[in-house]
């Protein structure tokens, strides 16, 4: 069986967008399980920047199936201006993408409810959500009256549902201070074209991925945002809305756990986080300053500088366990390099753990690293393509990752473009 899961390990950018891609090289079918387009990929090619928030980061492959899950939440607008996208890059035919009958659509109402209840919040109780509809939209799938990809092919039962939708929030639209409720008549011409697009890519995901596995081809899982984002097992209620954790694949796409080989989870030579929550290791002033420089730290979906800060070595040993991890890809470690100073966070005072009440009070114990601040790390960190051309300061690093995670590192990205990574296990 030749499947791998690929799962942020820390916050969310991670680097996934680069790993995935890197992977897709291999692989004959990229799955997404989980989350909307409140995540952002960010793939560089020969200098050329895409970014992705829907399709799967294996778009960058001719031949390669991009598999849009049932676990998703899609904003076919956005989908649609996406893969026009791509596609002007002579990426992505119509036939390499498959969108699932089962995922959730998000609708106008879902927008605008996510940013008028985020206005609404004041200082701590803001979330810090990406006002991209994503978490009414998940509320409404849990609430049973959510919109699928299916019934934009059956106007009349669209017309009820959307009717029990405006029914839900209309009162709560007006409220928060909407010059109008849900527009009934508007939402179904708009559903009549997305159906019309939709319709040649539209499947049973769940078959065509369990298919593939029975035919021996190469399946690559991609998740997005981190496990400390997970809506169970994150920061809550500093999360998203779903489960981001490996256990969301089997969910998310419909087939059973035991199709899962192997995981590997991403996590940055630091840590960042965008929006609100705890964040221990965040760096203060200059430092935080220098790494946000260095590591372009910029949200690739809002556009939002991240906050930066040290590698947190705790928060990394609870994704290793929650997501059952079988190996690590580290990437960034170029960033690292263009510092005069990098520390390590290896536990925290009183006991605190990763994720559960207290982790705002959370104090790490730091330990500075030596070997870092030449500035010719990064030159010969960058130009590096086998683990024997890492520098010694650099190896150090990663066996410390190794010893204290418990997980071996599998990939390196000593720089951005997908050229700039190096391989140490075999992924399928």
């Amino acid at each position: 069986m030749k499947t791998l899961g690929v799962v942020g390990a820390q916050w969310g950018d991670e680097g996934k967008g680069k790993v995935v891609d890197v992977l897709a090289a291999q692989a004959d079918v990229v799955a997404r399980y989980s989350g909307g387009n409140n995540a952002g990929h960010t793939l560089v090619m020969d200098g050329k920047k895409i970014i992705t928030h829907l399709v799967p980061s294996g778009c960058a492959y001719k031949g390669t199936a991009c598999v849009l899950g049932a676990g998703m939440v899609i904003d076919v607008d956005v989908l649609q201006d996406e893969v026009a996208g791509i596609q002007g890059h002579g990426l992505l035919r119509d036939d390499e993408l498959k969108v699932s009958l089962d995922a959730h659509l998000i609708m106008p109402y879902h927008r605008e409810l996510d940013g008028l209840r985020e206005d609404s919040r004041i200082g701590a109780a803001k979330i810090g959500t990406t006002r991209r509809g994503i978490g009414p939209c998940y509320e409404a799938k849990a609430a049973r009256r959510g919109i699928k990809v299916r019934d934009l092919f059956d106007p009349n039962t669209l017309r009820v549902r959307l009717e029990g939708n405006a029914a839900a929030v209309d009162a709560e639209l007006l409220h928060l201070g909407a010059s109008r409720g849900v527009d009934v008549d508007a939402l179904l011409k708009s559903a009549s074209g997305w159906a019309r697009w939709l319709e040649p890519l539209v499947c049973d995901v769940g078959a065509v991925i369990d298919d593939a596995i029975t035919d021996g081809k190469r399946v690559l899982f991609e998740g997005a945002q981190g496990a400390l984002l997970d809506v169970d097992h994150g920061t809550y209620p500093y999360v998203t809305s779903t489960t981001t954790t490996a256990g969301g694949i089997s969910a998310g796409l419909g087939i059973g756990p035991t199709k899962i080989r192997s995981v590997w989870g991403i996590t940055k030579a630091y840590t960042t986080r965008v929006g609100a929550g705890p964040f221990p290791t965040r760096a203060e002033g200059e430092a935080e300053e220098q790494i946000r420089a260095a590591g372009g730290e910029f949200g690739a979906t809002t556009g939002r500088p991240r906050d930066c800060g040290w590698l947190d070595l705790p928060a990394l040993r609870f994704a290793a366990r929650v997501n059952g991890l079988t190996g690590l890809c580290v990437t960034k470690l170029d960033v690292l390099a263009m510092l005069p100073e990098v520390m390590v966070c290896r536990a925290y005072r009183d006991g605190v753990t990763p994720g559960r009440d207290g982790f705002s009070r959370a104090q790490p114990i730091y330990e500075t690293l030596s070997g870092w601040g030449d500035p010719a790390l990064q030159s010969l960190l960058r130009a590096a393509r086998s683990l024997s051309e890492i520098p010694t300061a650099v190896r150090e690093y990663l066996d410390l990752i190794e010893q204290e995670v418990g997980v071996p590192v599998t990939l390196l990205g000593v720089g951005p473009d997908r050229t700039e990574t190096i391989s140490l296990a075999d992924p399928f």
